[in-house]
């Protein structure tokens, strides 16, 4: 599995083609360098993070099955489980996934594994382990926003 990062901001560059089952799709060149991206929690657009994405380009909002999100306080984890999850997509350069890895505390805290969104599209996904969850709720409707209560 290839390795992507990456951010945006300003101004949103066009959404990147979408590409076949095998990555190729109609210009080659960017399966290589660009790599997709599903975030679920404070990397979304106007959380905390989000500046991570700074670069990237946003490709639109998705849902991802098969994932449930948990409540952490200042960030959501998911793990693989039978709900669903609403984030958005972003297009990353290899070093931008890296600095996102970082972030993420892969391997460590987070694992990232490539999954299959709804519309087809497959993304790189954090994913929590069970036992890192265990006494935390579960995030109704799978859309995580962070609230002052979970303390800023």
């Amino acid at each position: 599995m290839a390795q992507p990062t990456g951010p945006e901001h300003a101004a949103i560059p066009a959404p990147l083609p979408r590409t076949d089952a095998d990555g190729a799709g109609s210009r080659p060149e960017l399966a290589q360098e660009w790599q997709l991206v599903f975030v679920y929690g404070s990397l979304k657009r106007g959380e905390t993070n989000h500046h991570w994405l700074e670069g990237a380009s946003w490709q639109g909002e998705a849902e991802l099955s098969g994932v449930v999100l948990h409540d952490l306080g200042p960030f959501p984890m998911a793990v693989i489980g039978e709900d669903i999850a609403l984030g958005e997509v972003y297009a990353v350069e290899a070093c931008g996934l890296a600095r996102l890895d970082e972030l993420e505390g892969y391997p460590r805290l987070y694992d990232r594994q490539e999954l299959t969104l709804r519309d087809g599209r497959r993304a790189w996904v954090y994913l929590g382990r069970p036992h890192q969850v265990r006494h935390a709720p579960v995030v109704t409707g799978g859309v995580w926003t962070h609230s002052p209560e979970n303390g800023c």
